[in-house]
């Protein structure tokens, strides 16, 4: 039987996640942190993008979307607090394709850095959902 740490995900809306995992890969602010068992302690920012965690007995990864937080990593134990999470398949293509384009379009018609900025966040989240999509498609 292959090692395991218990992975939990909650958002302040749900916990979407409790359980044990052979292997936690979330998008750190650096770059992809591949987490395995006896990891290191950790505590990080994560961006929007997707935490995959290969379940034990699953062919598959589990892919879930999350809208950037925090994840703490102990040997046994990761913890990811994030602003949003939703399960991959749950995301909606079509709402994410128009908050990618409306976030592009105020991009070009902003003017102020706070608005700027503020589109260039919601124009972040929307392409990692869109991303999070063409992940689990790969998968399945």
């Amino acid at each position: 039987m292959s090692k395991t740490l218990h992975v939990d995900i909650v958002s302040a809306e749900q916990a979407i996640f409790s359980g044990e995992a052979e292997m936690v890969v979330a998008p750190g602010e650096a770059g992809e942190l591949g987490i395995l068992p006896e990891h290191a302690a950790l505590l990080t920012r994560i961006k929007p993008g997707t935490v995959r965690l290969k379940v034990p007995g699953e062919a598959r990864e589990e892919v879930i979307y999350v809208s950037g937080g925090m994840m703490e990593v102990q040997p046994h134990v990761v913890t990811v607090l994030a602003d949003t999470s939703i399960r991959a398949e749950n995301l909606d293509e079509a709402q994410a394709e128009e908050a990618k384009r409306a976030a592009e379009e105020a991009i070009a018609n902003r003017r102020g850095v706070m608005e700027i900025a503020e589109a260039q966040a919601e124009l972040a989240q929307a392409v990692a959902q869109l991303a999070a999509i063409k992940k689990l498609r790969q998968l399945r």
